[in-house]
């Protein structure tokens, strides 16, 4: 997973609502068809700097196994986090494509 994408994915997916490390990581990985795999080493220390910065805040709820877990909720600020972070991703992923050749150089040259 590519440094930094971690964190967008996970304000990404709380926009659907409050959800749990568990949930997250599968909502990930389904919505990815299965390519990206979301290690629990690499989540909950992503959830922990998400709610330092203020983008996420929790509270305890009953999973839907019946277990205690903590629940994780996009807040305004990490709204605003996610859709200036969605701008920077686009436009990386535009520069990308066109160092890759996936769109039409200025020019023709190549």
């Amino acid at each position: 997973m590519l440094k930094g994408t971690l964190d967008m994915m996970i304000l990404r997916t709380l926009v659907a609502g409050d959800a749990h490390g568990h949930t997250i990581a599968k909502v990930i990985e389904r919505t990815s068809e299965e390519m990206l795999e979301v290690e629990q080493g690499s989540l909950y220390p992503a959830l922990h700097r998400l709610e330092d910065r203020r983008w996420v805040s929790s509270h305890w709820g009953v999973s839907e196994n019946n277990r205690k877990a903590k629940f994780y909720r996009l807040t305004a600020v990490g709204r605003k986090q996610l859709t200036s972070e969605t701008s920077r991703w686009r436009q990386m992923a535009r520069a990308i494509a066109l160092v890759m050749g996936e769109m039409p150089s200025e020019g023709g040259n190549e």
